[in-house]
């Protein structure tokens, strides 16, 4: 999580707003999604609609969301099912996806979209 933390801020530094940004994670829920989840399910889904702040959920979203970068978390997981996280964060993404964590099974041949999948 520090990594995704830490891309959040670099974007944020570069002049992204925050709510061009929206965190998914593809393992356990980023603390500050247990967070907001704790003020009830209503707010925590407001705050996708409002676009105001950097948005926090897991990767198995079910509600439209996209945002101009996607920052996708990575635990350890085999090739396959990260290779199917990359794709479907990409869905989620209008021009930018930045991946982090255990990225370690990715390799240059996993291309998404004609582009090789960042590492």
């Amino acid at each position: 999580m520090a990594q995704a933390d830490e891309a959040v801020d670099l974007l944020l530094e570069s002049g992204r707003a925050p709510g061009d940004i929206l965190v998914l994670t593809a393992g356990r829920p980023h603390p500050w999604q247990q967070h907001e989840l704790s003020f009830g399910e209503g707010r925590y889904w407001a705050q996708l609609t409002e676009a105001a702040d950097v948005f926090y959920a897991d990767l198995a979203l079910t509600r439209p969301a996209r945002r101009e970068v996607v920052v996708l978390v990575l635990e350890a997981a085999d090739r396959d099912r990260a290779v199917l996280a990359v794709e479907k964060a990409r869905t989620h993404a209008v021009s930018l996806l930045v991946v982090c964590g255990a990225t370690g099974q990715l390799t240059d041949a996993d291309v998404v979209q004609g582009q090789p999948v960042p590492a």
